[in-house]
């Protein structure tokens, strides 16, 4: 008894082989783009690792005799450690503070409708911060703040406020409403109802919008370059600092640059769970 074999319709094999291809040609698209946004990573960490005359020499590729005197240099120095620590303070201290006063304003924007203060907060997201830099400095320098971590914090909190607002609005009013509903029909007030059953689950948004809050007080130059001192600098302007008008010491700046770019990294790879849920949770309702 012989087996037959059914053909597979000529339409049903096109569309596969269509499948097929596009499921090739996005594999090869994505693969380029993460070579494209990895090479400088992987660029920074390698010359971290080379002298300044094999940084600046075309020649030496990926395979050389790594050196630690870079790591060596900037850590003894000092500066680079101490700028750690003042953008980790300011860092901290500023999304913790911007997350008490942005997810309760959250909550009660999205939860009560208050489309008129969605308004303003899409203002403040929108005003540059740059434009508001001069009458800051007056305004601070007139109360003798510049270089204190308070102005750095505040300066900080200006931009991390909205922005945490702006991603927990839409966050907030994917919730189902029942649920406070009935936390209230129970006996719990509005804020009761906000602390045990909202709060509790927009964790997610939560550490999504705090994380970026913190990144962006990381990485910000522009804020501590102009209100920071020696004592409060913190890494960007560090950073900056190893650029001079003779010479640029590419080991040392590629060596800060690796050092600064860790602590970022790990909280992204620590929160992606957490980061992930509160991107994705926030785009549909109900």
């Amino acid at each position: 008894m012989t087996a037959t074999v059914t053909p597979v319709p000529v339409p049903v094999a096109r569309h596969l082989r269509r499948r097929a291809v596009r499921s090739w040609l996005r594999g090869i698209a994505i693969a380029v783009v993460t070579l494209v946004f990895a090479l400088p990573l992987v660029w920074m960490f390698a010359a971290a690792f080379k002298t300044n005359v094999q940084v600046t020499d075309p020649s030496v590729g990926l395979w050389f005799s790594p050196t630690l005197e870079n790591f060596r240099s900037i850590v003894e120095a000092g500066q680079i450690v101490r700028s750690m620590g003042n953008s980790l303070l300011v860092g901290v201290v500023s999304t913790v503070l911007s997350a008490v006063i942005a997810v309760p304003a959250a909550w009660a924007v999205g939860r009560f409708d208050m489309h008129r203060t969605g308004s303003l907060i899409l203002v403040a997201r929108i005003v540059p911060a740059i434009s508001l830099l001069v009458p800051w400095y007056y305004l601070f320098a007139q109360m003798g703040l510049v270089g204190s971590y308070t102005v750095l914090i505040l300066s900080q909190m200006f931009v991390s406020v909205p922005l945490i607002m702006w991603i927990m609005i839409s966050f907030f009013a994917g919730l189902p409403v029942e649920l406070e509903e009935a936390a209230r029909t129970d006996g719990l007030s509005a804020f009761g109802a906000f602390w045990r059953i909202a709060l509790p689950l927009a964790a997610p948004g939560t550490a999504t919008a705090s994380l970026l809050a913190f990144v962006f007080s990381w990485n910000n130059f522009m804020f501590a370059l102009i209100f920071a001192d020696d004592r409060t600098q913190t890494v960007p302007v560090t950073l900056f600092n190893f650029i001079s008008y003779a010479s640029t010491d590419w080991g040392g700046l590629m060596a800060a640059a690796t050092l600064i770019t860790v602590p970022v990294v790990l909280a992204a790879v620590l929160g992606q769970k957490y980061l992930v849920a509160g991107l994705t949770s926030g785009a549909t309702k109900g």
